[in-house]
């Protein structure tokens, strides 16, 4: 009988799982809308109130979005605020849809990744996946790895689509 080889396990690739960098903390929506006057008007004297009789343990190890869904002005000083009350307990805060927060996680992690482990390595960056990585982080891994990998390809080790060799 003729031994069957994995060629794969053989090749030397490493496989590079976006989904393992993915932010493991909830992100979630911190709206003033609910703070205005008639969902216009931000009534300085009432807004602090509200701000200090709310449970802030809410947001305790959280990713936060800080938005404002109404059509109204908002202050700045107004999101600074609540950073006050949000910095020393969420996890990460920021203005921005919590899809903009997701992603600023995302890309954050990807970038303590230590490139070293990858240094004249061929790489395949993993291409399913369940959640879904996104444009934005296939474009910062390879941003990344692009200076320190032999070879970097898309896909699965038995299926892949080169991207960059250097020569």
């Amino acid at each position: 009988m003729e031994e069957i080889v994995n060629k794969v396990a053989q090749s030397g690739l490493l496989t590079l799982d976006l989904e393992d960098y993915y932010p493991q903390e909830e992100t979630v929506v911190f709206d003033l809308k609910q703070y205005l006057f008639m969902e216009m008007i931000l009534k300085e004297k009432d807004f602090r109130a509200a701000l200090q009789g709310l449970d802030w343990e809410q947001y305790r190890n959280k990713n936060v979005a800080i938005i404002c869904s109404a059509d109204a002005v908002i202050p700045f000083w107004a999101y600074m605020l609540v950073m006050t009350y949000l910095e020393p307990i969420a996890n990460y805060a920021a203005f921005g849809s919590k899809e903009e927060v997701f992603k600023t996680q995302f890309m954050k992690r990807l970038n303590a990744i230590d490139m070293s482990a990858y240094e004249d390595k061929r790489v395949v960056v993993k291409g399913c996946g369940d959640k879904g990585a996104g444009e934005a982080a296939y474009v910062e891994i390879t941003r990344l790895l692009r200076p320190v990998a032999k070879s970097i390809m898309y896909g699965e080790p038995c299926s892949t689509v080169p991207i960059y060799k250097k020569k």
